[in-house]
């Protein structure tokens, strides 16, 4: 199975049942390939209510102006997508070399005679990864191509909604795949084109450092309107990002991390950037998660969305979680709950959409991730997210059941 969707498993925080082995091993001449994957679906209940707030998190919110409540039900891939994975190992001229490529289709259906995506119909293809490495365990190694991105990664690996729905508020249920925490406690790291270096593993400390594809500022939600709503690549330099983390073993186990990007932006006279630091440690079944990120121009849930106001001038960003898990001995239930939030300040009387408030995207999580057998977790999550603007606020709170596979 590849490293990001191993890092999903074996991280202690995730669910139970999370020591899932690689996927089926094939030998191939000089090569070892190795095809995975994981196949989840899950039936999601969304009451909304109040007023939509702008940002990419308002717009989840389906209630009208009035402040009526909607109920919306689907059945419908969790934060992961489905993934089919096939990465292939082998040892030539004393290099360590691979590759990852994968495939992402959606488990939605959302209009009859419709079996793909088509104007926001049916489920959503996507390619999140396709790399090559090489490298040594002497000095790293070198990774090209389409995969996680750098900053903020360690986050969304530690969140215990990645194998199960978080947020399904809106329409996002019925799409490709729901927010998890995304948005509500950290920046998402999305899947980045990139050329990076990770160092080896000494004695616990590691460190990856490298260059990924500039994007452009863009406005989902009608957050703002510098940058227009311009999705396409960045102008004449690429971003810049990197983190270093330690972890240990033992009856006290734990990891620390930091991460950082860069990027100037086109158009504007100001740089996005955010940097974050995290925890978690485990001990006798109790797992504890701490959170922080920070920035400016960074924006709200995608990076760079509403991150400058009309005039191209930086907001600025912050959020953080925390989640509590543990872990019932002989039964390998994990139960878990996680409290964050994300906020984006407003410039002022220059502001003309912020003004000078702020944007905060808050949600409470409950979760049991239940392993029924090596591989697979029945899941059961409840979600409660609210999105608030000065006196506009929306409400969501979603129930989730399901189930989710690796192999």
């Amino acid at each position: 199975m590849n490293n990001t969707i191993k890092l999903a498993v074996a991280s202690a925080l995730l669910a139970a049942a999370s020591n899932a082995s690689a996927g089926i091993m094939i030998p191939a001449g000089d090569w070892t390939l190795d095809i995975g994957g994981v196949v989840n679906a899950y039936y999601t209940s969304t009451r909304v209510s109040g007023n939509q707030t702008v940002g990419y998190g308002g717009a989840l919110f389906t209630a009208n102006a009035a402040g009526n409540s909607a109920t919306s039900s689907n059945i419908t891939t969790g934060l992961l997508p489905n993934y089919l994975t096939v990465s292939g190992k082998t040892r030539q001229n004393d290099l360590d070399v691979g590759f990852t490529i994968s495939i992402n289709p959606g488990a939605s259906t959302t209009q009859a005679g419709i079996q793909s995506f088509n104007n926001g119909n049916g489920a959503r293809q996507e390619n999140r990864q396709a790399f090559l490495t090489f490298g040594d365990a002497s000095w790293g190694s070198i990774k090209l191509g389409k995969d996680l991105g750098i900053y903020a990664s360690d986050a969304i690996l530690n969140d215990m909604t990645l194998l199960g729905v978080g947020s399904g508020a809106g329409g996002l249920a019925g799409n490709d795949t729901t927010t998890g925490r995304i948005g509500t406690g950290y920046m998402y790291a999305d899947w980045k084109s990139q050329i990076a270096y990770s160092s080896p593993n000494w004695n616990g400390f590691s460190f990856t450092a490298g260059v990924t594809q500039a994007w452009n500022a863009i406005n989902v939600g009608g957050i703002t309107t510098a940058g227009g709503t311009n999705t396409a690549r960045g102008g004449s330099a690429p971003a810049f990002e990197g983190k270093a983390s330690y972890a240990w073993a033992g009856d006290f186990a734990g990891k620390v991390w930091v991460s950082g990007i860069t990027q100037k932006m086109e158009g504007l006279k100001d740089r996005g950037e955010s940097a974050d630091i995290g925890a978690t440690v485990n001990v006798a079944g109790f797992g504890l998660t701490g959170y922080y990120y920070g920035g400016s121009g960074i924006g709200q849930t995608v990076q760079f969305n509403g991150g400058f106001d009309a005039a191209g001038n930086a907001r600025d960003s912050e959020g953080y979680y925390v989640q509590a898990t543990y872990t019932i001995p002989g039964v390998g239930t994990k139960l878990g709950a996680s409290w964050g939030e994300s906020k984006l300040d407003g410039n002022g009387a220059a502001d003309t959409v912020l003004g000078s408030n702020t944007l905060t995207d808050e949600m409470w999580v409950i979760g049991a991730y239940h392993p029924l057998t090596k591989h697979l977790n029945l899941v059961a999550e409840y979600s409660d997210v609210k999105s608030s603007l000065a006196a506009t606020e929306g409400k969501a709170k979603t129930v989730s059941l399901g189930a989710i596979l690796f192999f």
